[in-house]
């Protein structure tokens, strides 16, 4: 039978929008209602072109809370996040109305909530009884087998926290994963990365140039500074904004390409790499590591969340992590990296089953 369904997007970066894209395509084909996607905005990045070309229903952009950067747009700023989002209380207020009156318009069967706080937000305070499942990597954080890295108390505190809240009146939390656990946790569900469907469609091979996936361009600069002593390595970088850059640094090279957000475009590209060098989102890793490329982790300054990335991906076999846009790392690994995770790759192709299932089941 079919089902009626509501998504709520965190619209930083593009993992959580390329994740939606994948179920949205898979809950389509089975004969289920999709009759709005709500993506959660802050204002400071534009919403990628793909998400208009790929979801063919009606699209609501909603004011969100998020982090704001320092000025280079490198570091996450705690104190001015937090003192932003209150100043903005009265915009998320709005948001909420919002979402209350698309719930009674559509009238789900359920809403889904790919890590967007405003949705915990809206259970807390509305108390719909819709049901509700939770689905992001973040969801691993929820349960009690997931090892932290060391130290940074404060940090798992606080990331543990926001996940709770972003979970609020949630029936299900689907984890998405490098692996499996399988201990018992009745709140959190281990299922394999919504890879996009296009991925399974090329095939892996190697070219002699490297691929940068910037969430910050403001790590731009550092890009350069290491191209500068490097001018013969050829490097492709995706960002947004691409057009500013060129205009806020002279550099120039015949070897240094800039590149808009294109999800088409940057899994050609990442297909032919010898790697890629990111800053530690979950879902461009996964993507490298199915195709078997390695990958360079370079978590943002303050972004507690993308260090957990990195150190769990390094377990995973993904590649290494740094502090810095060091691709000369990357070069002495991408020689001899292993590019052959069966265990993995066979986890990632049991996705689409294991993730439909839980959904319809919930």
């Amino acid at each position: 039978m079919s089902k009626k369904y509501i998504f709520f997007v965190q619209g930083e970066g593009r993992g959580h929008m390329t994740q939606a894209i994948s179920l949205y395509e898979m809950l389509k084909e089975q004969g289920h209602e999709i009759p709005a996607v709500v993506i959660g905005t802050s204002g400071r990045r534009e919403i990628p072109s793909f998400i208009h070309e790929k979801i063919d229903t009606r699209l609501v952009q909603l004011p969100s809370p998020n982090f704001i950067t320092d000025a280079k747009n490198k570091s996450i700023n705690i104190g001015k996040t937090v003192w932003h989002n209150i100043k903005e209380y009265k915009t998320y207020k709005y948001s909420l109305q919002q979402i209350d009156e698309l719930i009674k318009e559509h009238q789900p069967d359920v809403v889904i909530n790919f890590f967007d706080l405003l949705v915990g937000l809206y259970y807390r305070f509305y108390k719909p009884q819709t049901k509700m499942i939770c689905i992001a990597h973040q969801y691993i954080y929820l349960h009690s087998d997931f090892e932290f890295p060391n130290g940074r108390f404060m940090d798992k505190l606080m990331i543990k926290y926001y996940t709770k809240l972003t979970s609020r009146g949630s029936s299900k939390n689907l984890a998405l994963s490098f692996y499996n656990i399988h201990t018992k946790n009745n709140d959190v569900v281990f299922v394999p990365p919504l890879i996009r469907k296009e991925l399974f469609e090329l095939e892996s091979e190697q070219q002699d140039y490297f691929l940068v996936y910037l969430v910050n361009n403001g790590y731009y600069e550092d890009l350069i500074a290491w191209h500068k002593n490097h001018p013969e390595v050829e490097v492709h970088c995706f960002t947004d904004q691409p057009a500013k850059l060129n205009q806020l640094y002279a550099y120039k090279s015949d070897k240094l390409f800039l590149h808009a957000l294109n999800d088409k475009l940057f899994l050609e590209k990442m297909s032919k790499a010898k790697g890629l060098a990111s800053t530690a989102g979950f879902e461009s890793v996964c993507e490298a590591m199915y195709l078997g490329k390695p990958v360079l982790m370079v978590p943002v300054e303050g972004h507690y969340e993308q260090f957990c990335n990195s150190r769990d991906a390094h377990k995973a076999g993904a590649g290494i992590f740094s502090d810095k846009f060091d691709l000369s790392q990357l070069m002495k690994i991408s020689s001899k990296f292993n590019s052959h995770n069966r265990f993995y790759k066979d986890w990632v192709l049991n996705a689409k089953n294991r993730i439909y299932n839980e959904i319809i089941n919930t």
